[in-house]
């Protein structure tokens, strides 16, 4: 019989101060301070010590362009040097290191799924990653190199599993994803997300349900600004049978906190229900389709103290549905 301590200890969180550089600087809504505001909450709500806290890890440029091309990368690493400039049109400034504070991001999402996989894992978060904007050819929306999209391929080419289920609650489309893996009928997408209409990238309308063989296999889910928790749960059980039916072999969360009341670019009123919710039902869904197999990256989220509690939210979610799973 699995003890509660051992299944606890099963759920990995990455923080570290490599992964805390990852941002744009104090003035910009992406922020070093997002990082210290999520370890204090979870910290505070008892959690440190029911998961295991695990440091940053480095990716090589090799992991990077198993989704980006090369002149990107090199181009990353230049004004990375330079720190001047923008890596896209005027959202994403060249900061001086932004080249190695991303790939400790690639490197932290790549490890962890490395550790689920091999089953020293069941469940894990980074809270800094999920950067779903990234194009494979660029940056965009504060988004250098696309985690989400290397982990996909990398599971694909690296570690052989082929049916992944991405699900995406960040107030933004997951562009940078979705359109990247559009044609792909193995990747299964739900991405619930502010209205394109009013808000960027301005993509993601419910017509587009994936292209040739991928067609129907993707989910997207615009919501009008303003909406609450009763709109997101209106169309939440549809995305759970949605998700059950491709029979995910790993499951990928991008649970980006921009999405709730009071963040300071989105119109969206979630409450923290969502987090706790989604984030149950896809532990749920993992333990029955691919032995628990679940991670989950932050996203976006600019109101601090929301932002950590979300987070810390979907830990909780996390510890306890292990918890429940090692009940005898």
């Amino acid at each position: 019989m699995t003890t509660h301590a051992t299944a606890e200890r099963r759920i990995g969180v990455y923080g570290g101060e490599q992964l805390a550089r990852y941002g744009f600087g104090d003035g910009h809504p992406f922020g070093p301070d997002r990082h210290n505001a999520f370890w204090d909450t979870l910290t505070e709500a008892g959690l440190k010590a029911k998961i295991q806290a695990l440091p940053p890890v480095r990716a090589e440029d090799r992991d990077v362009l198993r989704f980006h091309t090369g002149p990107y990368l090199e181009q990353v690493k230049q004004q990375s040097v330079t720190g001047l400039g923008y890596l896209d049109y005027g959202d994403t400034p060249a900061v001086k290191g932004i080249y190695e504070s991303s790939l400790f991001v690639v490197g932290s999402t790549l490890d962890a799924v490395a550790q689920i996989l091999a089953g020293e894992l069941t469940r894990a978060m980074v809270p800094i990653a999920g950067l779903h904007h990234a194009r494979r050819d660029g940056a965009a929306g504060f988004c250098v190199f696309n985690d989400c999209g290397i982990a996909i391929e990398t599971l694909r080419r690296v570690h052989g599993i082929r049916r992944i289920a991405y699900v995406d609650i960040d107030a933004h489309h997951g562009d940078g994803v979705f359109y990247a893996f559009d044609d792909d009928p193995e990747l299964a997408v739900v991405d619930f997300h502010e209205d394109g209409r009013y808000l960027y990238p301005g993509t993601g309308h419910a017509h587009e349900t994936g292209t040739g063989p991928a067609r129907g296999t993707k989910l997207n889910v615009p919501l009008p600004p303003f909406a609450e928790d009763e709109q997101f749960f209106r169309q939440w059980s549809a995305a759970e049978r949605f998700i059950e039916e491709s029979e995910p072999q790993f499951i990928l969360l991008q649970c980006g906190a921009d999405a709730l009341a009071g963040d300071p670019i989105t119109h969206l009123q979630m409450s923290l229900a969502v987090y706790r919710t989604v984030s149950t039902s896809l532990c749920r869904i993992a333990d029955a389709c691919c032995e628990g197999r679940l991670l989950a990256t932050g996203g976006g989220g600019y109101n601090l103290d929301q932002t950590a509690r979300a987070w810390t939210e979907i830990v909780a979610a996390m510890v306890e549905a292990t918890e429940r799973g090692a009940e005898p």
